[in-house]
């Protein structure tokens, strides 16, 4: 079974560690100890938890098909005469969107500002570390 260091577990999650020790601390989510004494998450129940995370948010923004939503801060907004390129950071993940410089307007999007990226695909590659 593949375990996860609190550190390598907040990684994953898109959060701090602080966070993810916080979940811990009460009893959101499941951790064991190594023969160090240092705090390791089970690999089935870090997946567990981030399916139930993920479920959760889904509840939050009913009425929509798009199930993967990241949300971050926007980092860069070029315009151009008809689209913009977007620039989301959320997370460890960087997100770049083209939308239109219209949307990008009405949206106020500068960075710094909060934003969420709403993902919807038919083509999906996974790779493995």
């Amino acid at each position: 079974m593949h375990t996860y260091r609190i550190g390598e577990a907040a990684a994953l999650m898109g959060v701090s560690v602080d966070t993810l020790r916080r979940w811990v601390d009460g009893g959101r989510l499941a951790a064991e100890r190594d023969e160090q004494g240092r705090r390791i998450i089970p690999g089935p129940a870090l997946a567990a938890f981030a399916r139930e995370v993920a479920t959760s948010a889904e509840r939050d923004h009913p009425g929509s098909s798009a199930r993967n939503r990241f949300s971050g801060i926007v980092t860069e907004v070029i315009l151009g005469d008809v689209s913009a390129q977007v620039e989301i950071q959320a997370g460890p993940f960087r997100v770049v969107s083209m939308i239109s410089r219209e949307s990008a307007e009405e949206l106020k999007l500068e960075p710094g500002v909060p934003a969420v990226a709403v993902i919807k695909s038919t083509n999906v590659v996974v790779e493995t570390p």
